[in-house]
């Protein structure tokens, strides 16, 4: 039986109540009411299929994303300028000192540091001005590793959108201590939900991730993750994300 709202085919099993609540943000947005939500977890948790799955929801609305890169912490404004890059060109409706502000920490006019409440109000300007022809979804993903500045500047538009059919979902990793997105609406993602077959992922001995595990078996409970490949009929010897083992002697 397919799942409700559409979630069949999504990967996502037992999210049923996160998949809800992101489905009721994007009905809201679409009906021309802001939304804002943090997705909290610890890492792998999938905070980031919850962040596709909104996205995938999203038919129709303007989509802006950033990905915080923990190389571009010390970065300052980096994260907003990935998420604002394909709104630069309403910037001439801004406000003049609002136009001027976010122009000098992209780099696009000379002059001084901008004073951080002036950059938030014109982001929260320019978000307003891109929903205006469509609805706006904004996916702020691996928001620990943005900047601080770009943090900052999202947080404190978040806090202020009214009646625009703006919304912003967050996802940060937990244990985290960040200040700025404390009081915004959250989620806690819980480690209980397991993906669909065919839809897990599998760790690279480089530390990247590949995906398709096909027809591979979970272990049951004390047992070992060959043994379960060799219950499916695979070399048990297949461990470690799909690299084989040596064969003995080599």
């Amino acid at each position: 039986m397919a799942e409700p709202n559409g979630r069949a085919g999504s990967g996502l099993r037992g999210r049923d109540r996160e998949c809800e609540t992101l489905d009721h943000l994007v009905q809201g947005v679409r009906a021309g009411r802001s939304s804002v939500l943090v997705l909290r977890g610890e890492p792998g948790v999938g905070k980031t299929a919850l962040m596709d799955y909104a996205r995938g929801r999203a038919a129709g609305c303007r989509t802006a994303e950033v990905a915080g890169a923990e190389s571009e912490m010390e970065l300052a404004f980096a994260g907003l300028h990935q998420l604002c890059a394909p709104m630069l060109g309403l910037l001439e409706g801004l406000p003049g000192p609002q136009r001027e502000a976010l122009q000098v920490v992209f780099g696009l006019r000379a002059g001084g540091a901008p004073d951080r409440f002036l950059v938030g109000l014109a982001v929260l300007t320019l978000l307003s001005e891109a929903a205006a022809e469509r609805p706006l979804m904004c996916l702020v993903d691996d928001a620990q590793w943005l900047d601080r500045a770009s943090v900052q500047a999202l947080a404190f538009a978040a806090r202020r959108l009214l009646a625009d059919p703006v919304a912003v979902v967050f996802a940060v990793r937990e244990p985290n201590e960040d200040r700025e997105l404390r009081g915004l609406p959250e989620l806690v993602v819980e480690g209980s939900a397991m993906p669909t077959p065919g839809c897990c992922w599998r760790r690279r001995c480089t530390g990247g991730w590949t995906s398709g595990c096909g027809t591979g078996s979970w272990p049951r409970p004390g047992q070992s993750a060959g043994a379960a490949g060799a219950a499916q009929g695979t070399d048990a010897g297949r461990t470690g994300g799909g690299f084989g083992l040596p064969a003995p002697g080599r």
